[in-house]
């Protein structure tokens, strides 16, 4: 016969460690509300319940609108380390949705963010980093961050953190540069970026890598990569087993090769032979940098005359399907074969 007295156990479908939805609109202002409350266990159970409802676009698009973020902002000073972790990691959900990345910037996130590289521990630091580095990845997210001043405190970063941080703040780092060098630059970045391109983890020599390739784009970062004598380094990461560091490294090369002292150190590393083993490379962007740096050192007599011999090599890839590999392999061929 049916008992009329009710369990207190909670039925096995519901998460005690998460707050109750509530039904339809009001689950976002009852969830913003908890996320101030004075109770430990209401703000832990409420960012829990967020950071499942954030994956989805829209209701992403319903937590802003009722003021989370301005909540979360604060709770990234909470005094309790799990509120801090769950808070970056709501975060970190929301700036995988455009509209999370646009509210950041409307709603000066980015601030209160960069407060945290103090932060004593490492699963919110590395949340807070990875958090960074997706809104880094578009240029409006970039160009906020170089002019928050981030990038200086960025740099001095490196050296410190652990290797999954450090590999997470160099991807920031990259596209920041790509927006901006100058701050990188100014701050003694070329040497601590020299530093990690021969560490023996692939993602942080890969992240150092794409950072130089941005840094020697204008003139002082060329001078910078003389002055620190980057290239002896990059003639050695021509031979790495991930085509996208050896791609970064002749870019680098490439870019500054383009100035008399960036030729004669390239050479002086003996840059031509690794280049010319790359030119038959199938990684499009390994080749035709690979190309363009072999033009640019065949602008030195005895690199030409050198070259002389390896006509036959570059020729190879004037039929190739790529165009930009047949434009590559053409001028380095009228450079190297030019007669004054």
């Amino acid at each position: 016969m049916a008992s009329t007295r009710i369990s207190e156990q909670l039925p096995p479908h519901i998460d005690p460690t998460q707050a109750p939805i509530a039904f339809g609109n009001r689950a976002l202002p009852r969830l913003a509300m908890e996320l101030q409350d004075a109770e430990l266990f209401v703000r832990q159970r409420a960012l829990a319940a967020l950071c499942d409802l954030v994956h989805d676009p829209e209701r992403a698009y319903e937590a802003i609108q009722n003021g989370c973020l301005e909540k979360l902002k604060v709770l990234l000073r909470d005094a309790d380390s799990s509120v801090r972790i769950k808070t970056t990691e709501v975060l970190l959900l929301l700036a995988t949705h455009n509209i999370g990345r646009d509210a950041f910037l409307k709603y000066d996130v980015l601030t209160p963010l960069s407060e945290l590289f103090e932060e004593p521990v490492d699963a919110c630091r590395r949340n807070m980093h990875q958090t960074l580095k997706t809104t880094a990845e578009f240029p409006t997210g970039a160009a906020a961050m170089v002019s928050l001043g981030l990038v200086p405190r960025l740099v001095l970063k490196v050296p410190v953190e652990t290797d999954d941080i450090r590999a997470l703040i160099l991807s920031t780092l990259s596209y920041c540069v790509r927006v901006d060098a100058m701050p990188a630059l100014a701050s003694d970045g070329v040497p601590i970026l020299r530093d990690q391109l021969s560490h023996a983890c692939v993602d942080i020599r890969r992240a150092a890598a794409s950072a130089l390739i941005a840094v020697s784009v204008p003139a002082e970062g060329k001078v910078k990569v003389c002055e620190n004598n980057v290239l002896p380094v990059l003639v050695k990461l021509l031979s790495d087993s991930d085509p996208e560091v050896t791609a970064n490294a002749t870019g680098t090369i490439m870019n500054t090769a383009v100035i008399t002292k960036g030729k004669y150190q390239a050479l002086q590393a003996g840059a031509i032979p690794p280049l010319l083993a790359l030119v038959s490379s199938e990684d499009m962007a390994v080749c035709a940098n690979a190309l363009r740096a072999l033009t640019a050192l065949a602008e030195v007599p005895s690199a030409r005359a050198e070259l002389l011999e390896h006509v036959p090599l570059l020729e190879t890839r004037l039929n190739d399907p790529a165009p930009i590999i047949q434009r590559a392999a053409q001028t380095a061929i009228q450079v190297i074969t030019w007669k004054p």
